[in-house]
Parts: structure tokens; C-alpha cells; sequence
């Protein structure tokens, strides 16, 4: 099957091309600079500088991780503008292809697995969250939800329709461990704020294999929790890294000094969800890296990569 993805030469992007080749998918990539990312892609990528560019070979099915790091900049209303267009204008170019296939009397794509994030649920405390939970109204909420909006009407074509909304994803070599273990491994890591907000995370490789699992299982549609089924606070994350780094973990970073730092966009660290992948897991996907100590041992572990 051909498999269309935006976001490819992505951090989780990078990982799941080869998975789909590897089970014998031909995988379209969409970047505007294909030249640029060819080196981190498999050579039998089909690589696009549009998603329009591919109207002459139909996908099959579509994966939709394509959008700007939220954590890049700080959050300036021309920033936040950006974030939400660089999410919400590709989905829609999704969606009009295959509006446009249909009007050629070609063939539609059979599914979308379409990206969101743990920041739909917005800060709920310690309350424990599924995909049914109520939002709490804030910018991270909105971003999601204007993403999520923006491709529902492929359903009306007859795509089936699967939403994911990641924690944060742990792997080797890029995502949320590449700022956090350089400090750590020098002794200076701790806990952000008072550490009791709840950091829902899941180990690359099982993302990778969570998307595909929503690939492949026609019967599953809607909103489903890309995150691993034991969350941790943010004070039990910092102490478990350290732990697996031989390295204290006592300076922690006061509330203030984020809020002075970073502004609104400090709230991803001092807030959270303790988010639970409820619907995968009814749906049988089974986790290789279930608990924090297991993924970051794997992700740490020397000469492997993760």
C-alpha cells in the first residue's frame, strides 16, 4: 500500500518510514526541502515538495505529523499564529486531495492517522485523564483542537478518520530527552516547579508502532492517547533519569524563574495530564516499553540506538 506522510524527516517521521517499508509499504514523504532531507530518509522514499504533488500516484493511507515545534520559540501571538497554521494548513492540503482524487474518479485513501497532542486536555491536575475527559481552555487546548477540526471533514469522503494525541516522546537522539540529558548528566538536573504535574510520555518505538497499529485496524477510528500506560509526575521523571544516569538529581527550577524565562509557553512544563491510552489499549495494542525505568534503559542503554 502507499502511504503518504507529512512530517517524515521528523524526529518520530524518521522512525516510522522504515517501519512501513519494512512491512512493505511504498511511503510518500511531503517536505518542502527535499533535497535537504533526503540523508535521513530510506532511498526507496518517494520524496514531494507538496502533498498536491503526489495527485498522480493515490496514497493508499495517510499519516499527519507534519507541524512546527511548540517548543522552539516562545510564545509571541505571531508564534502562536504559526504553530496552528503549521498544523492546520497541511492537514487541510490533506483533506482537498482527496477531494480532488474523488472528483477524478480516483481512488480515495482508506484511513488518515492524524497527529494532536497530550495538550488537547490542557492542565487537569492530578485527575486522571482518557480521551473522553473535558478540556481545560488554554492555548495548547486550542492549538490541538483547531489541528483535530481541520481534519474531520475527510470523514464525509468516506476516509476513515484516527486521531493521536501524543505525550512526550522519548528516544535517543532527539524529542524531549535532547534538552534534558545534557544538564542531567553534569549533576544539574531537578524538577521543574513544585514537580507534582503530571508528564505523560511513550518511548519512540512505540508511537512508531501505535500509528501503524491505527494503519491497520480498519474497525478504529476517533480520538486515541499516544502515551504509555504509566504516566509520571514530573519530580518521579527527574529522579527516574537520574537514577539511570548514576547522577544526582537536586537542583530543581522554581516555578519563577520558567514563568520569567518563557512566559506563557512555561505552562508545558509546570502543568500536565496524567493521560492514559485507555482506547488503544481496549483495542489490544500492547506496549514494548510500558513503564519509565524500561524505555529509558533502552533509550540509555550503550551502542543501542532507541
Amino acid at each position: 500500500m502507499r502511504v503518504l506522510v507529512t512530517g517524515g524527516s521528523g524526529f518520530v517521521g524518521q522512525r516510522l518510514c522504515p517501519a512501513l517499508i519494512a512491512q512493505g509499504h511504498e511511503v510518500q514523504v511531503v517536505s518542502r526541502t527535499p533535497h535537504k532531507v533526503r540523508d535521513r530518509l530510506p532511498g526507496k522514499c518517494d520524496i514531494r515538495d507538496s502533498v498536491q504533488a503526489f495527485i498522480d500516484s493515490p496514497p493508499g493511507a495517510l499519516i499527519n505529523l507534519a507541524g512546527e515545534s511548540i517548543a522552539a520559540k516562545r510564545w509571541s501571538e505571531h508564534q502562536k499564529t504559526a504553530l496552528i497554521r503549521s498544523r492546520v494548513e497541511i492537514t487541510e492540503q490533506l483533506v482537498s486531495l482527496c477531494e480532488q482524487l474523488g472528483e477524478n474518479g480516483q481512488p480515495l485513501p482508506k484511513v488518515l492517522v492524524s497527529g494532536s497532542a497530550m495538550g488537547y486536555y490542557g492542565d487537569q491536575g492530578d485527575k486522571r485523564v482518557n480521551e473522553d475527559t473535558p478540556p481545560h481552555d488554554e492555548f495548547a487546548h486550542r492549538l490541538c483542537a483547531q489541528w483535530e477540526a481541520a481534519a474531520k471533514p475527510i470523514e464525509a469522503l468516506g476516509v476513515r478518520l484516527a486521531i493521536i494525541r501524543t505525550g512526550l516522546v522519548l528516544g535517543a537522539d532527539g524529542g524531549t530527552l535532547q534538552k534534558m540529558l545534557p544538564p542531567f548528566k553534569l549533576g544539574l538536573g531537578g524538577r521543574f516547579g513544585d514537580g507534582k504535574q503530571f508528564m505523560p510520555w511513550i518511548h519512540r518505538d512505540d508511537l512508531v508502532a501505535a500509528i501503524i497499529f491505527l494503519l491497520n485496524d480498519s474497525p478504529l477510528s476517533g480520538a486515541f492517547n499516544g502515551s504509555a500506560p504509566h504516566p509520571v509526575t514530573n519530580a518521579e521523571f527527574t529522579q527516574t533519569l537520574a537514577k539511570q544516569l548514576h547522577r544526582p538529581a537536586v537542583l530543581p527550577v522554581p516555578a519563577c524563574v520558567l514563568k520569567a524565562g518563557l512566559g506563557e509557553m512555561s505552562q508545558l512544563l509546570l502543568t500536565g495530564a496524567d493521560m492514559r491510552p485507555e482506547r488503544l489499549m481496549e483495542a489490544g495494542f500492547i506496549f514494548q516499553y510500558p513503564t519509565l525505568d524500561k524505555a529509558l534503559a533502552a533509550i540509555l542503554a550503550p551502542k543501542r540506538s532507541a
